[in-house]
C-alpha cells in the first residue's frame, strides 16, 4: 500500500523530469544547430568577400587592358615614332603640374619632347634623368602653347588654367569662335606638331575694352586619369640640334 502511494506520488515528478530532460536535449540540439548555421554563414560571408575581391580585380584588369589596347591601337594607326611611357608619379601643385614617367636618357628621351595620348597633347618634357623624365602638363599655369581654332585656323596662345582647363588668349573680337569649336596645336615654333587636339571651346567672352576675346577651353585629355603616355620622337633630332647635344638612338 505504501509502495503504491510512493509510486503514485513520484510518477508525475519523474514524468516531468523526463519531459524536462527531453526539452533540454531539444534545446541543446537547436543551440548547436544554430551555432553551426552561424559558422556556415560566417564562412559564406568570407567566401563572398573573397569572390567580390576577385571580381573587382578582374574588372580592373579588364578596364586597364581596354585602356592599353586603345592607346596602343592609336600608336599603330598613327604610325609616328614614339616611346611608350608609364606614369609613375605626379606633382599636383598649382603652378607646376607635372608627371613622372619611367623613360629617361637611357631610352633616348631629351628635354623638349612632346608627350601625348590617343586623345591629344599631355605636355612637354622639362627634366630628364637616366631612367625617368618629368613632363610639364599643358594645363599648368606656367604652360603656354601656340594653338588655333581648327575650323577657321584662327590662332592664339593657349595657357594652362589648372583644374579649369585652358584659356585661349589673343584672338581678335571679329574672329568667329563658338562653343564646341575644336582647338588644336598650331605647329608654330616646331615644338608641337600641327593639328594635335588640345580641347574644345567651352565659353567665349568679349570685354567692352580691348581687342581680344577671352576663350575658355576644356581639355580633351583627362589629366587625373593618365596611366600611360607616348613621348613623340618625331622632332628628336631637331630638338637635339637646337640644344647642341648628341643623342643616341631611342629604345622602344
Amino acid at each position: 500500500m505504501v509502495q503504491q502511494m510512493i509510486m503514485q506520488s513520484l510518477g508525475p515528478v519523474q514524468g516531468g523530469a523526463s519531459k524536462l530532460t527531453n526539452s533540454f536535449q531539444v534545446f541543446a540540439g537547436d543551440y548547436l544547430a544554430l551555432w553551426s548555421i552561424r559558422d556556415d554563414n560566417k564562412q559564406l560571408r568570407l567566401k563572398i568577400a573573397d569572390y567580390q575581391q576577385q571580381l573587382d580585380q578582374l574588372r580592373e584588369a579588364y578596364a586597364r587592358n581596354r585602356y592599353l589596347e586603345n592607346e596602343l591601337a592609336f600608336k599603330r594607326v598613327e604610325n609616328f615614332p614614339a616611346l611608350t611611357a608609364r606614369v609613375v608619379g605626379k606633382d599636383p601643385s598649382f603652378w607646376f603640374k607635372t608627371l613622372i614617367v619611367d623613360r629617361g636618357k637611357n631610352d633616348g628621351v631629351i628635354k623638349g619632347m612632346v608627350a601625348r595620348t590617343s586623345l591629344g597633347v599631355v605636355g612637354q618634357v622639362i627634366q630628364v634623368s637616366d631612367n625617368y623624365a618629368k613632363i610639364l602638363l599643358t594645363n599648368a599655369p606656367s604652360s603656354a602653347i601656340d594653338a588655333m581654332i581648327q575650323k577657321n585656323r584662327v590662332r592664339g596662345i593657349l595657357k594652362g588654367a589648372a583644374d579649369k582647363g585652358y584659356v585661349l588668349y589673343y584672338v581678335l573680337k571679329n574672329a568667329e569662335v563658338e562653343v564646341g569649336d575644336r582647338v588644336v596645336t598650331a605647329g608654330v615654333g616646331g615644338v608641337f606638331p600641327s593639328g594635335i587636339p588640345l580641347g574644345t571651346v567651352s565659353e567665349v567672352r568679349s570685354k567692352r575694352r580691348g581687342m581680344f576675346q577671352e576663350i575658355e577651353v576644356a581639355p580633351v585629355v583627362d589629366f587625373g586619369r593618365l596611366e600611360m603616355v607616348f613621348i613623340d620622337l618625331s622632332e628628336r633630332q631637331k630638338i637635339a640640334e637646337e640644344m647642341g647635344i648628341t643623342v643616341a638612338p631611342a629604345v622602344d
